[in-house]
């Protein structure tokens, strides 16, 4: 039966359809080829969350050798959600690309763009479906050469740059990432990462367990753009082609946490990092630290994709101000925030998509009275904006909900007060785009376009209709989050 299969399928169509349109050479085949595996691949997901919504781990063996020995890909309800996040955006984000790209990619490059775009789909899946840390491994870097490419294949010679110094830094927390995995394998002579979680608790020589665990977070945090590793990010996000941006914002970081949660939880164990080692005193500091200075140099960016960009890293601030409360009330902000932050800033890019589209460029000088030519574009922005402030009624509400309850719930009111105040920050940037885009007059320049073509608009005031759906029902967000986050809780069984 084809759905015994369906673990294996997520990954292999992506990673199948590649090659194929490199050899068909056709930016159309291509594009039609890339609709087809990312909506397979949701259809798959959802299939995969039903089936583990009731608390059921699904293992597949990879050729039929059994775990540990073989790989094999591993579904709980934390992945299952992930898995549908990732597929959801590749969807909707893939609609969207074929005017984006035809616009901000040479044509001759059509074709490798989706090639690409696929390969990274897969990288990203298989990273959340595996069991095994080495191929856990692999598919992070099949992710990130692709995720290099893709930011350098636009026609803005700066994306070169934003390129290279991805590839470096994230090369850098690849070599983390792989040293650790190998002090883990040195000491339990497994790579299965349930496995490892149990040898790990009869291991008596600690010191290289502490030191896998140190060289994992720097490269893991390195690849989810924490607080002060983040500096790849910001060039990578305002030079890459709009639905590059669209994808790897809502998609790549979140993935990484991810892949931090399921160490932490799953392979070190909850006491370990969090009541032996001060992991969340550290996680705290640098989630402020990402909150506000990351809001703050925001305010002042003259780009709105560079602006929205440091937005991102004070967003993963509070994804990981979640983790660092070491609760299950922390832990589901964090993943509930995971979700909503990727529906909020996928939005975003795409809107801003279609004003570069319009007008080559979204710099703040270039948008003055956009809002009398692109209504419904600058609407979803701000309704986009008001997320990330936090407004009731929006996903941002209700992930700084849960953040206030959790923090309530450790004695710590003054964490309360600092959600408020980087959120009143958010306000600020926010305004700059609702001033320039509503209070100015557009220039004779801007008065002549018109509002961005229905295929863009479509998929993203989807993405904005989620976020104000899942803001006034959060059942199913805030349902699956407190389900992962008490999987994590319970760690590999």
């Amino acid at each position: 039966m084809i759905a015994t299969h369906f673990p294996v399928l997520q990954v292999i169509l992506p990673l199948i359809a590649a090659p194929i349109m490199v050899l068909a050479r056709r930016g159309a085949i291509a594009w039609l080829l890339a609709v087809i595996v990312s909506w397979a691949g949701l259809f798959i997901s959802l299939a995969l969350l039903a089936r583990a919504a009731d608390g059921s781990v699904i293992s597949y063996a990879i050729g039929n050798w059994p775990p540990p020995w073989g790989i094999e890909y591993r579904i709980d309800r934390v992945n299952a959600f992930l898995l549908t996040l990732v597929s959801l955006i590749s969807a909707v984000v893939v609609v969207y690309s074929r005017l984006s790209v035809a616009a901000e990619v040479p044509r001759e490059r059509h074709y490798l763009f989706y090639a690409l775009y696929s390969l990274c789909l897969a990288g990203l899946l298989g990273i959340t479906i595996t069991g095994d840390a080495f191929n856990l491994f692999v598919f992070l870097e099949i992710a990130s050469l692709s995720s290099y490419v893709l930011i350098a294949l636009g026609r803005d010679r700066r994306a070169l740059m934003a390129a290279y110094q991805y590839l470096i830094m994230g090369t850098i927390g690849a070599t983390f990432i792989v040293i650790g995995v190998g002090l883990l394998y040195l000491m339990t002579g497994t790579l299965n990462m349930a496995d490892m979680a149990v040898r790990l608790r009869g291991v008596t020589e600690v010191r290289p367990v502490l030191a896998a665990l140190a060289f994992l977070t720097v490269g893991i945090c390195l690849k989810l753009a924490l607080f002060p590793l983040h500096l790849w990010l910001p060039n990578a996000y305002a030079y890459a082609p709009s639905a590059v941006t669209a994808f790897l914002a809502a998609t790549a970081t979140k993935v990484s946490v991810y892949v931090l949660l399921r160490f932490y939880y799953s392979v070190f164990g909850e006491s370990v990092v969090f009541s032996e080692l001060p992991m969340g005193k550290v996680l705290l500091v640098l989630s402020l630290a990402a909150m506000f200075v990351a809001s703050t140099v925001a305010i002042f960016q003259q780009d709105l994709k560079r602006m929205f960009a440091y937005s991102s890293v004070a967003q993963i601030g509070y994804i990981t101000l979640g983790l660092s409360f070491d609760s299950a009330t922390g832990l589901t902000a964090g993943i509930v925030h995971l979700f909503n932050h990727a529906l909020t800033k996928g939005a975003l890019f795409m809107l801003l998509g279609g004003i570069a589209l319009r007008l080559g460029g979204v710099r703040f000088e270039h948008i003055g009275g956009i809002a009398r030519v692109m209504p419904l574009t600058s609407f979803g922005i701000v309704l986009g904006g008001l997320s990330l402030i936090g407004v009731p009624a929006t996903v941002g509400f209700i992930s700084k909900w849960y953040l206030v309850l959790a923090a309530l719930e450790s004695g710590a009111w003054w964490i309360v007060f600092a959600i408020v105040l980087s959120s009143l920050l958010a306000v600020i940037y926010v305004w700059r785009f609702v001033e320039a885009a509503y209070f100015r007059e557009p220039s004779a320049a801007v008065a002549k376009f018109k509002e961005a073509p229905l295929e863009m608009l479509i998929p993203a005031w989807l993405m904005i209709a989620a976020c104000i759906y899942f803001g006034l029902d959060a059942t199913f967000t805030v349902g699956s989050a407190a389900q992962a986050a008490a999987t994590l809780l319970q760690g590999i069984r």
